[in-house]
């Protein structure tokens, strides 16, 4: 199937004077992970409700596998799951009714209908759940009610807005494992959320967002290697002896700075990307007496790497990148 599952071209969305969503463009192929990152206020929620066919562009074009959400909005809902942060239940209805009332207004009947929900409540873990009342679960248990709605039509593409928002460790560890055995069933997954380290272990590739355009579209290792805001590289140092005269090294040889001391060493920054020259100050290091015994390049997490990127965007050291022309634009009034 060479039609991308979630394919965005030059999308804005206005509210008002607001840029909610600025001209972002991308693509997400079958089967894939895509974590959705990007501080409140910049445009997740908007581009994901209108993938959803919940929330109108003002330019620009969304297509769930090849299907346009404006021109066919009934088309979409067929094949994606919508998990939205918040979502509404109702008092006095248990979890198997609540399940059963979707699995109607989605058109199941009869045997397929109970069959169905019997089946997603077995995936999320809600069995022993089925006689409470969904309004009165805890956040966990909510938002494994939240799926397994989703679920019930088997859609292609699933699209989660900060569905481990509030879990307890418990519950983003049980999430994430039904997200990866989903991916691995060839659902294609799109999920905001700012838990980036966790992110960065169950998606395919990561999509930043900042003030409503498109700052990275890449996977998570990238981010990890990368260099930090001035252009240079960290490296955990561990010898023997004090960790002062790690420091005391440092503070007379030009390029290497000392960050932070630690039981049995330091950090420190190299003032360069080129690892010969990593390589050339553990040699001058052994030369002049230091007993090191552990050399190694640290790598970013994913948080340290989204304030990095958005630190060079304010400082107008990197450019975002430019939406490709499209050949069919909308524009709703």
């Amino acid at each position: 199937m060479s039609t991308a599952a979630i394919k965005v071209t030059n999308l804005y969305r206005y509210f008002g004077p607001l840029k909610a969503v600025n001209g972002i463009s991308f693509e997400i192929p079958h089967g894939s992970v895509c974590g959705f990152v990007g501080a409140n206020g910049a445009g997740k929620t908007t581009t994901m409700r209108i993938l959803a066919s919940l929330d109108y562009p003002t330019m620009g074009s969304a297509e769930i596998c090849g299907i346009n959400v404006v021109h066919h909005p009934e088309e979409v809902r067929k094949l994606i799951g919508w998990m939205p942060d918040h979502f509404g239940n109702y008092e006095h209805m248990t979890v198997v009714e609540y399940l059963d009332f979707y699995a109607r207004a989605f058109g199941f009947s009869g045997k397929e209908r109970r069959d169905r929900v019997r089946e997603v409540m077995e995936f999320t873990d809600l069995v022993t759940l089925a006689d409470r009342f969904s309004n009165k679960l805890s956040k966990g248990m909510t938002q494994r009610l939240c799926l397994g709605r989703a679920l019930l039509h088997d859609p292609q593409v699933l699209i989660m807005d900060e569905p481990a928002a509030g879990l307890d460790p418990k519950a983003r560890v049980e999430l994430k494992h039904l997200i990866r055995v989903l991916a691995q069933e060839g659902k294609t997954i799109f999920i905001s959320s700012h838990i980036l380290s966790e992110l960065g272990e169950m998606c395919d590739s990561l999509l930043f967002v900042n003030g409503g355009r498109i700052v990275h579209h890449g996977d998570a290792e990238a981010l990890k290697q990368g260099t930090d805001s001035m252009g240079g590289m960290l490296f955990d140092v561990q010898l023997l002896g004090a960790p002062q005269t790690l420091s005391d090294w440092c503070a007379v040889h030009p390029h290497v700075e000392f960050l932070e001391s630690r039981k049995t060493g330091g950090r420190i920054r190299i003032e360069s990307t080129d690892l010969d020259r990593a390589a050339e100050v553990l040699s001058r290091m052994i030369k002049d007496g230091l007993q090191v015994v552990e050399f190694h390049k640290e790598q970013r997490n994913l948080e340290d790497a989204f304030i990095d990127m958005l630190g060079r965007i304010d400082r107008g050291e990197g450019a975002l990148p430019t939406a490709p022309a499209s050949t069919s634009t909308e524009i709703v009034p």
